[in-house]
């Protein structure tokens, strides 16, 4: 695993503490850490997507952070976790494991690319 992908894996952990806490701040103090939160996710993701494709990049972010603020709903708050949200939940995962597969690939296509033209 690269930086850049490292830091929209850290991206989507601020933004599941953004989007709860859109949803459960109530003072000042929690507003604050929430737009903190999204500060981060937001410079994190800008940074990954200077050599990452934007697409896959942004499609990853999104498909991780639904699935871990769906996790979180659960296991902290409670909501229900029905057989047929665990399904659409299995097919979010494996498109995004897809994408960032098929995205690996082409930036190993392009490295070689890129170094046998050097060459």
């Amino acid at each position: 695993m690269n930086i850049y992908w490292a830091s929209v894996y850290v991206a989507t952990i601020f933004e599941v503490l953004w989007v709860i806490g859109l949803k459960y701040s109530a003072s000042i103090e929690a507003w604050i850490g929430t737009v903190i939160c999204i500060a981060f996710t937001f410079i994190l993701l800008t940074y990954a997507q200077k050599k990452l494709p934007i697409s896959t990049t942004y499609t990853v972010f999104t498909g991780i952070g639904t699935v871990g603020t769906i996790l979180v709903d659960v296991v902290f708050f409670g909501e229900e976790l029905k057989v047929v949200k665990v399904f659409f939940i299995l097919i979010l995962i494996f498109g995004v494991i897809g994408l960032k597969i098929v995205t690996n690939n082409h930036n190993k296509e392009l490295e070689k690319e890129t170094y046998n033209g050097m060459a």
